[in-house]
């Protein structure tokens, strides 16, 4: 057995060697072969060649018939307007801890600011062509407080352009060139557009002229905080600085909006693009075409959203809709009987989802204009027809919340953990508010819990009007423990509902 051993492992070396030399000589075989096949006595190599057109696998849209026919209505437009910027003598801003050490050694007289410089800044932006005769379309930020505005062609013909109209609130901008024969891009009806479409972009990125992008409809009606009067297309389609006031194209080649911002953490495209509905931008500009002040729909309420905690404390199925939680005296909504406490579920027969969705619904509305409007009553469904009115211009935002106090008689509701006091003349007055109690202290419990600070004006509990502290706590006392309770303060000007928890007795 022991000689057995050195024999198999030499048989392996000896195999492996066999191997080598084996595939040495065929690779050798091999390269012979081939060196015939080069000879010229050896038949050439077939190759099979198909040169007959082929169909694309993978169908997608080609682009190129719109940008042909329509590209040429798409515009560049640069701005430039003057910033004054003033001089500070002081090194240091005024709130630096620094700033006061150097305004004692500065010589008297120049202890304020120094003299005023002029700053031109330059921005660049899109727009299109909507009719031969030069209106042009775009962004109302894109020239908002420009000095001159220049407007170039695909032709790189540059024309001084006169600014129309500009509304902030649609942020939407009519120009107009001294031109004729001009090419144009054709409108088409935003409202037919469906999540999944197609999209094109065409713009200015960045100041690269005539790019070219394109996604698909994302969302439909996407409310943004800043601009409630605007129901965004939100999309795909990479925009960056640049495209703000291009068009967004369908596949026809029709404009069913104008490109106006995107969502980024970088000041870059980032996936999330929003357009204005051609709809609501035509709305406006038929407005400055005619010399018209533009008005707003106005309802006279105050909304929020329904949580799902506030609509179980509603007593609502589902959290769907818009809550009232304030109505102003006089307007449209208190003439047809709609309450704080009502949910708003319709709006002239279009589903209200959310509180996103309600004020472009009314702000579209040309006033005058007789809607239904959906409600939930303390869950029973209500229809209620409203006659819309334009909105006040004179409407002031109150900003403080701080409530005046003065001498009156004090309750302590100790189920909630506050002591409040009756509404005294000087606060009906300032805040223009007719009932309630204002809180005026807070310890630990299920007031503090829901947020509620003194200051607060408590008008509702339960959906029951408060009008005194003795009231409050008596309603309280009849609430059940351990289930939420739509509970309407009132902060400075703004009323708002939130859910309270009362504990046992």
């Amino acid at each position: 057995m022991a000689n057995n051993r050195p024999n198999s492992i030499f048989k392996r070396r000896k195999m492996i060697v066999i191997a080598v030399i084996t595939a040495c000589f065929g690779f050798a075989l091999g390269a012979t072969e081939w060196a015939q096949a080069d000879s010229p006595t050896a038949p050439a190599l077939s190759i099979s060649t198909n040169t007959a057109p082929q169909q694309a696998l993978v169908a997608l849209p080609d682009f190129t018939p719109i940008i042909d026919r329509y590209g040429p209505a798409v515009v560049n437009i640069s701005s430039t307007t003057n910033k004054v910027i003033h001089q500070q003598n002081n090194p240091f801003p005024p709130n630096s801890p620094f700033y006061q050490f150097f305004h004692h050694f500065m010589p008297p007289g120049q202890n304020g600011p120094g003299p005023q410089q002029h700053e031109k800044i330059q921005s660049l932006g899109s727009g299109f062509i909507i009719s031969p005769d030069g209106y042009i379309v775009t962004a109302g930020h894109v020239v908002r407080g420009a000095n001159h505005i220049v407007v170039t062609l695909t032709n790189h013909h540059a024309y001084p352009a006169k600014l129309i109209g500009l509304s902030v609130r649609y942020d939407t901008a009519l120009l107009k060139i001294d031109a004729k024969n001009l090419p144009t891009a054709p409108l088409g009806n935003s409202d037919d557009l469906k999540v999944g479409q197609w999209l094109l972009a065409v713009g200015a990125p960045f100041g690269f002229y005539n790019t070219v992008t394109q996604g698909v409809v994302s969302a439909m009606n996407r409310p943004l905080p800043d601009d409630e009067y605007i129901p965004f297309i939100q999309s795909d389609v990479p925009i960056n600085p640049g495209n703000s006031g291009g068009p967004l194209f369908n596949m026809k080649g029709q404009v069913v909006g104008i490109n106006d911002q995107i969502y980024t953490n970088s000041g870059g495209y980032m996936g999330l693009s929003f357009s204005i509905p051609i709809n609501t931008v035509m709305r406006v500009v038929q407005d400055f075409k005619n010399h018209k002040a533009i008005q707003f729909g106005y309802l006279g309420v105050e909304v929020q959203d329904v949580t799902p905690q506030m609509a179980q404390a509603l007593r609502l199925k589902e959290p769907v809709g818009a809550l009232i939680a304030s109505v102003m005296p006089g307007s449209p909504a208190a003439k047809a009987g709609i309450r704080p406490g009502d949910v708003i579920v319709t709006y002239n027969n279009n589903p209200v989802y959310n509180v996103g969705q309600l004020p472009p619904m009314v702000g579209n509305t040309v006033p005058g204009t007789r809607v239904k409007v959906g409600i939930l009553h303390r869950g029973t469904a209500e229809t209620k027809e409203v006659l819309v009115t334009a909105l006040p211009k004179n409407m002031a935002e109150q900003t403080s919340s701080q409530v005046p106090t003065s001498p009156a008689k004090v309750g302590k509701v100790s189920r909630m953990g506050i002591h409040v006091q009756s509404l005294t003349p000087i606060i009906e007055k300032r805040l223009d508010v007719h009932h309630g109690v204002v809180v005026v202290g807070v310890g630990e419990g299920a007031a503090a819990e829901a947020g509620i600070m003194p200051g607060m004006i408590i008008q509702q509990i339960d959906q029951r009007d408060v009008n005194s502290p003795a009231e409050l706590e008596r309603i309280v006392a009849g609430l059940p423990a351990n289930q939420p309770i739509p509970l309407l303060v009132r902060q400075g000007k703004a009323s708002v509902y939130v859910v309270v928890t009362l504990p046992k007795k």
